[in-house]
């Protein structure tokens, strides 16, 4: 019989896969309507349908990333908390969505600003704690720090050259690299 432990990894990792679908299928369905350089992922619930697809996306990673979380106990409550911190992040930025570009920034808009560099922040801090204990991570972890500081960075506009959307697009890829390295840790719960 399959522990439970492992039942659990085995919903991350097919979480994991799952919450990828939808936003994949936005970059597709909505090609030559967003710039994926300049236009931020957010920006996705513009396109038609797209609200829901994004949601399914944010919501689906932050139901997984809360059972990863719960499902490291072993990793120390630091890193726990961080991972709950990003899935809280994911959540709040899904309920309070952005605003088209060039508008003036609503309530919405600053909620969902503040959520995401605070999801930003949590998940790659999160991934050098755990790097601490298993060195296997420290190239992801260093990775997701890095693009989440490139990321952060492209919001002040150097010389015109816009390219929000592509260091968000190189920190999704690592944050889900760095979340599908966490899951097959392994890690057992402790009793």
């Amino acid at each position: 019989m399959v522990e439970a432990g492992a039942k659990r990894r085995g919903l991350v990792v097919g979480g994991l896969v799952l919450s990828l679908v939808p936003v994949l299928y936005l970059h597709v369905v909505s090609a030559g309507q967003l710039n994926p350089v300049t236009d931020v992922i957010s920006d996705y619930v513009f396109v038609d349908n797209g609200t829901g697809w994004l949601a399914a996306t944010s919501l689906g990673l932050a139901a997984v990333s809360a059972l990863l979380a719960v499902n490291l106990r072993g990793v120390g409550r630091s890193a726990q908390w961080l991972i709950g911190i990003w899935s809280a992040g994911l959540a709040v930025a899904t309920i309070f969505p952005t605003d088209p570009s060039g508008a003036p920034t609503s309530m919405s808009g600053y909620v969902h600003r503040y959520a995401g560099a605070v999801m930003f922040v949590a998940l790659p801090a999160a991934g050098v704690l755990i790097a601490r204990q298993f060195p296997a991570l420290i190239g992801i972890a260093t990775t997701a720090s890095i693009s989440s500081a490139a990321f952060l960075v492209s919001h002040v506009s150097f010389a015109g050259f816009e390219a929000r959307g592509l260091t968000e697009r190189v920190l999704f890829a690592s944050l889900y690299a760095l979340l599908f390295a966490i899951a097959a840790l392994q890690v057992r719960r402790t009793p």
